[in-house]
Formats: structure tokens, sequence, C-alpha cells
């Protein structure tokens, strides 16, 4: 289909994109041992909200997330997870609570990223042109690939991470082994040396006759 745009529609569609774009956000927080990091949104009904958050560090790589409505009833609730998506449709106007709580770690403080992007609703009689709609339909679309592009680049740094800390493990390990081996070489060497210098072989004549015998033997 074949869409032809004309100026007197641009700064229509400049504000119709602005106002999509506006809803959209990427975070990165640290949320402390023993505490709890909340956020909100003040959403109308109908109106659409998207809640993406991963782990990228800190402890198991877990956390405590729930979301809850103007009456603080709880939508949704995750228990000790290192990813998570969640998605809602307002059924009434309000504020809207999302929260990451760590409350059950004492030592390890978690790092979280995560992305909050919603859909403004807008009735169909709202909507005067069918362009409106497309670009309503491709910013959905481009919001999931940068939530999706977040999510990879987490997930590869905390790969990465791992990688590098199994790689010095095992290189330190490697040094321990050959350090052992040296010292159980240089013990064995010394404990062998020891024993045989500690050895005594008395030393003994040979009586005269047998001597006078074996000159016998070897003349005949």
């Amino acid at each position: 289909m074949t869409v032809l745009l004309s100026w007197r529609h641009t700064p229509w569609l400049v504000l119709s994109i602005l106002s999509l774009v506006s809803f959209a956000s990427a975070h990165m927080i640290e949320v402390t041992a023993s505490r709890k990091e909340c956020f909100f949104e003040d959403l109308h009904e109908h109106d659409q909200m998207t809640v993406t958050y991963q782990v990228g560090e800190g402890g198991h790589l877990d956390i405590d997330f729930w979301l809850t409505d103007p009456e603080n009833i709880v939508l949704t609730k995750h228990i000790r997870e290192s990813t998570g998506t969640t998605s809602i449709t307002a059924e009434k106007d309000g504020r809207y609570e999302y929260c990451f709580s760590n409350q059950m770690s004492t030592v390890a403080d978690k790092m979280v990223s995560f992305n909050v992007h919603g859909i403004i609703y807008v009735s169909e009689e709202d909507v005067t042109a069918p362009v409106e709609r497309e670009i309503r339909s491709l910013a959905i679309g481009l919001t999931s690939v940068k939530d999706e592009q977040e999510y990879i680049v987490v997930r590869e740094r905390r790969h990465r991470d791992t990688a590098e800390s199994t790689c010095d493990r095992v290189k330190w390990w490697s040094v321990l082994q050959a350090l052992v081996l040296v010292a159980v070489v240089a013990w064995q060497v010394y404990y062998l040396k020891s024993f045989f210098e500690g050895w005594y072989i008395p030393s003994f004549s040979v009586p005269s006759g047998l001597r006078s015998c074996q000159k016998d033997t070897s003349f005949q």
C-alpha cells in the first residue's frame, strides 16, 4: 500500500511521533541490600504499559518485582527472577507503581536495567488518517526492537563477565598446580637423596687363603 503525504499532514505526524516516543524510557539502577526502589507512571483508562527488566550483576542475579494499580492491588508479582517482562492495560485512571526489591539479601547489591514503554490509547474516532495507524504500529515495533537490543547488551555483558572470571580462575588454578608439582618433585629428590645417604655399607677383607685359591683358579 502506497501512502502519499502532503505538507499539511507533516506537523500532525511529527506531533504523533513525539507523543509516542515520549512514553518510553530506559534506566539502570542499583538496588542496595535490604532495600527496594519504586517508580510510577500516571495512566489513563485503556493506556498500555510494558516493563522489562534484567539483573546485570550482584548476588545470585535475582530480584523481586511487583506492579500495583492506583488502589494498591498487585497486578503482577515476580519472586527472585533474573529477568522478566510484564504488560498491563489500565482499567482506570491513576498512578501505577512498580518496585524492585532486594530485601531478601543482606549483603549483595544488585544492578538492574529496565525499560518502560507504553501506548497512549486513542479511539478510532480520533484517528484522522491511515498514516497515523501506520506510525503507531511502527512505533510499537521500534520499541520492541529497542527493548530486545538492550536485553541482548545486558546479557552479553553478563556472559562476558562470567567468561573473564572463569578464565582468571583457570589461570590461577594452573599456576597453583605448577607450584605444587615443583614442590612435590623437589621434596622427592631431597627425600631420595637423604635416604641413600643414610645407608652404611661395611667394608671387609678377603681371607688370604681364599685369595690364593682365586689366583690358582685363574692360572688354570
